[in-house]
């Protein structure tokens, strides 16, 4: 899937959190609408890449049934969000040296938008520029459109810096945000199914929504 100014991108989703507001264990594997909360993610992303792969740490097996390849942590100690976009960013280097971004995902928000790919690649000019998405006047570092070419720049950072907040390294760059409207029913395209009560409010919206 190559764009009128040669953007080239591949899908990471990112399923590395500790879930403990969930009471532990892999929130994207809980159940939505008959089936793991990371179909709904995948189903949603994959027409708009050209390839997948799952951030997470730990034993791959257990996201074997979704066909994907699973590329943990390069920096140990659970690190956040910012070091699934590294893992990422070397998994598509790794992948085609032709493929110029990586576009990242959270895996427990079953109802990011369809043209995520398209409007962030449209935003993303140059060929540094970092695009990311906000909606509801809420920016969300997690859904960015992120250069591969910066790779050697984030691994250094995450070698040498003291915080691994997503925007202290982001706002380093050229960094444009692109607002999404909320969905026709008020629901916000990023909500995420943090809690119980919101996977419950997930299933809820899924199924008025059939």
């Amino acid at each position: 899937m190559v764009d009128r100014h040669g953007v080239r991108v591949v899908g990471v989703i990112l399923a590395g959190g500790l879930s403990r507001r969930m009471g532990g264990g892999d929130k994207p594997l809980m159940d939505l609408g008959g089936r793991p909360m990371l179909q709904h993610v995948i189903a949603r992303l994959e027409p708009q890449v050209e390839a997948i792969a799952i951030n997470a740490n730990g034993d791959p097996k257990r996201f074997a049934e979704f066909g994907k390849p699973v590329v943990e942590d390069t920096v140990e100690g659970h690190a956040g969000p910012l070091a699934g976009i590294l893992s990422g960013m070397l998994w598509a280097h790794r992948l085609d040296t032709g493929v110029t971004h990586v576009l990242t995902a959270a895996a427990d928000t079953p109802f990011l938008p369809p043209d995520l790919a398209a409007r962030l690649t449209e935003e993303a000019t140059g060929q540094t520029t970092i695009a990311m998405a906000e909606s509801d006047g809420h920016r969300h570092p997690v859904f960015a459109l992120w250069p591969v070419a910066l790779a050697s720049d984030l691994q250094a950072w995450m070698a040498a810096t003291d915080t691994y907040k997503v925007m202290a390294w982001a706002r380093r760059h050229t960094l444009i945000m692109c607002n999404f409207a909320l969905l026709s029913d008020g629901t916000d395209p990023f909500f995420n199914a943090n809690t119980p009560e919101e996977l419950a409010r997930a299933e809820a919206i899924l199924q008025k929504a059939a």
